[in-house]
């Protein structure tokens, strides 16, 4: 597992755990979230480990299949993006605008909750 495969899974999960089933969210969770090894996943689930890798696999598939059908993490960084070129914007430009900034700001937070 390396970080940047480690990293996506989590931020799939973090958009989309609530599609998942309990025993899918339970697998991603452990592995990805808890960092367990997949010996003691199935150790703790009575599983072989094949088994948890086999849930890891389709789990994972499935939030990738989420995310190319809704698109939301690639929607987050853009709205990311353009917040933040807006902001520049406004602080060199508008300054005084404070109506302009606390809507710019309003916008920033949005993606942070």
């Amino acid at each position: 597992m390396n970080v940047d495969e480690t990293t996506r899974v989590n931020l799939l999960y973090n958009f989309y755990h609530s599609l998942l089933t309990k025993k899918q969210s339970r697998y991603i969770d452990l592995y990805y979230v808890e960092d367990f090894s997949l010996s003691e996943i199935s150790e703790q689930l009575d599983v072989s480990r094949q088994a948890v890798l086999d849930n890891l696999h389709r789990s994972v598939n499935l939030l990738e299949s989420f995310e190319k059908e809704l698109g939301l993490i690639e929607k987050t960084v853009e709205i990311d993006d353009i917040a933040d070129k807006l902001r520049i914007i406004v602080e060199n430009k508008y300054a005084d605008d404070k109506e302009l900034l606390a809507l710019v700001q309003r916008i920033t937070k949005i993606n942070e909750k």
